[in-house]
């Protein structure tokens, strides 16, 4: 019993470390859910991004182009805005969204591999500088599925996943 109320005493106590951490103020940089923001900065422009893959899924790029400003909004205090002085501006282009074989039983692809490149440019109007960033992301399937099935069934993971990548890529400063 005695270990039990120790043991429950250490949990409060982390619990309560936790919220002082959470709850004092940085220097000069706020964390939201790990992103590492300038307190200067407090709009954002995020552009469509552009598909310039050989093969184009023609729903990839407005797909992840809103997913990455929803997050952005929602997890962030950054406000949204459609003018050229925006402190921050998000551009990027799809430059790669290729499918290979990734496995092969009995001289046939029994499993498959969609790929995709994304190069993301963060334009930080404050500072006066431009930061490059590459995202690249594989995908498996099963060999029976053709490319059209592929992408139907990916989709929602595809973009998922690569806007919480480009997300910490953009706002993880670690």
């Amino acid at each position: 019993m005695k270990k039990l109320s120790t043991l429950l005493a250490a949990g409060i106590l982390v619990l309560v470390m936790a919220a002082a951490l959470m709850s004092s103020p940085g220097c000069g940089i706020y964390r939201f859910t790990d992103a590492a923001i300038p307190d200067s900065i407090k709009t954002i422009k995020v552009n469509l991004l552009e598909n310039r893959a050989s093969y184009i899924n023609p729903s990839l790029s407005p797909g992840l182009s809103d997913k990455l400003r929803q997050k952005i909004l929602s997890q962030t205090k950054l406000s949204q805005t459609n003018n050229d002085n925006a402190d921050w501006e998000i551009s990027g282009t799809i430059t790669q969204y290729s499918f290979s074989t990734s496995a092969i039983t009995g001289q046939q692809a029994s499993n498959n591999r969609l790929t995709v490149s994304i190069s993301i440019i963060l334009q930080d109007r404050k500072a006066d500088k431009t930061e490059k960033h590459e995202v690249s992301r594989s995908f498996e399937f099963r060999g029976d599925q053709s490319f059209q099935q592929a992408e139907t069934n990916l989709a929602e993971e595809m973009i998922r996943t690569l806007t919480d990548d480009i997300f910490t890529k953009l706002f993880s400063k670690w």
